[in-house]
Parts: structure tokens; C-alpha cells; sequence
């Protein structure tokens, strides 16, 4: 991605979302949105409320209500039982993961590896700032820990080169944040603490994946992970959602993103 010419083309809301951060890594959190959004069109909504009228298809003139509740007529509806391929087909941008998980096979990157990089921005549907955190809480009671943890962590190992592994610090990172942003104090003991861990490499290998995994002139379908999917992520039979998980109600958040309650 021509990085001049991406940040000369950032729509109004997204050049907000970056500015209204109120942390540096907020803003870091915002910018890996703004790219994502450039590479494929936003399918993604966000929990708020959903005003009828607005965008979508007129009501009868006797229907008082002013909200929308559950089935939002402008997002494609859910199946009753989602699987994990639903959410990507349905409520997630998805070209940037699927990128990012090609490179690491690739690579020759694990499996684990391959299903942490197709993981590891989904915290974004939900919230942008610590998105790693919230991914790596959504999947942790589907997937190997291992995949979560890495996912988890590389929230903070990309903001700290290794160049012994091949992770440069990220150019647009200095474009935006200036060379004298440094790091929140929680997000350097993350990263000195992960270094000395047995899956550091898992959640590095997502770094490193991650960050030429934004070209717009490249589609890659999230159906090619099909298999690995099936061996890494463990689909419930009453639908992510609907499984009683400790993060259940997460998912049930982006299935029904705009209701009122």
C-alpha cells in the first residue's frame, strides 16, 4: 500500500477516529482500522443504536417505534446456529486477515499461527483500542490457547522491533505518531514479559504477517482457510452465541450490533 497516498485519501471519519484517540496507541488501534477499510469496504457495526428510517427501508406510517430491535434490515440477517465462517461472510471486513494469514502459510508458518493471523483483528467489531485484547477474549474458549495468547499479545510486540526475526518497527507508525512516541508503561511489560515466553514467536509471526498484509489490488477468499478452520476453531453446535461460553454474549453483540438493549 502507498502509504503517502493512503493517508492523502483517509475518509472524514476515519482521519476523526484517529484524532479523537486519546492514547497513541488508540490512534495506532484507528490507523489498523482506516487500512483495513481501504483495502475492502466496511461491512463492520459497531454496537449503537439502530434508528428506523435511517438508511433503511421506510417503515408503515402507524409503526410509532423508533428503534429497531434484534434483525437490523440493514445488515444481512444471521443464521440461527452462526458459525464462525457466518460472522466473516456477514459482519467483518475480512480481505486484510485473509492476506495476512496467506503470508504466514507462506512462510511456512503453523497452523495455529495461520489461524491466529485470520484471528487477530476481529477485536475490531467490537472495540478499537487494545483490539488484540478483545479478540483474544472473543475466540480464547474456541481455539488452542496458544492461538489466543499470540493473538493476545501481539497487541503489544508491534509497536517494538525485533530485527533479529525480520520485524521492523512499522514506517506509518512514525508517519503518525512522530519518533518520539513511546509505548504506554502496560504495553512494554507486555512485550518484556512475552519476549521470555515459549509462544513468543507465535504472536511475533502475527507481526510480521500483519504488516504487508494491505494490498488493495489483492483478494483473498476466507474460504481457502476452509480446513484449517475446521481443525483450529471449535464450533459449537448451537452457534456462536447461543453456546452459553463465558463470551457468548460478545458474539451475540455483533450478530445483533444495533439493538437498542
Amino acid at each position: 500500500m502507498d502509504r503517502r497516498k493512503f493517508l492523502n485519501t483517509l475518509s472524514v471519519s476515519a482521519a476523526a477516529s484517529i484524532a479523537g484517540a486519546t492514547t497513541l496507541t488508540a490512534k495506532a488501534d484507528a490507523l489498523e482500522e482506516a487500512m483495513e477499510e481501504a483495502i475492502e469496504a466496511k461491512r463492520r457495526a459497531r454496537p449503537g443504536h439502530c434508528f428506523i428510517g435511517e438508511e433503511r427501508p421506510p417503515r408503515d406510517p402507524n409503526d410509532k417505534r423508533p428503534f429497531y430491535q434484534h434483525n437490523d434490515p440493514a445488515l444481512s440477517q444471521m443464521p440461527k446456529a452462526p458459525t464462525l465462517m457466518d460472522f466473516y461472510k456477514h459482519r467483518w471486513s475480512t480481505n486484510h486477515v485473509t492476506q495476512s494469514a496467506r503470508l504466514a502459510q507462506k512462510n511456512g508458518s503453523s497452523e495455529k499461527v495461520i489461524m491466529a493471523c485470520l484471528l487477530h483483528d476481529v477485536g475490531l467489531n467490537i472495540r478499537g483500542t487494545d483490539h488484540g485484547y478483545w479478540a483474544a477474549q472473543l475466540v480464547r474458549p474456541y481455539v488452542d490457547e496458544e492461538v489466543a495468547w499470540a493473538i493476545e499479545k501481539h497487541q503489544a510486540l508491534r509497536f517494538f522491533a525485533d530485527k533479529e526475526v525480520g520485524y521492523e518497527y512499522p514506517e506509518r507508525y512514525i508517519e503518525y505518531f512522530g519518533v518520539d512516541y513511546e509505548p504506554e508503561p502496560y504495553l512494554e511489560k507486555e512485550h518484556a514479559e512475552a519476549k521470555k515466553h515459549k509462544w513468543y514467536m507465535s504472536s511475533r509471526e502475527i507481526t510480521i504477517n500483519d504488516i504487508y498484509a494491505f494490498d488493495p489490488d489483492l483478494q483473498v477468499d476466507v474460504e481457502d482457510f476452509t480446513d484449517i478452520i475446521g481443525r483450529n476453531f471449535k464450533q459449537p453446535k448451537e452457534g456462536l452465541g447461543f453456546d452459553g461460553s463465558p463470551t457468548a454474549h460478545m458474539w451475540r453483540t455483533m450478530i445483533y450490533p444495533t439493538n437498542f438493549l
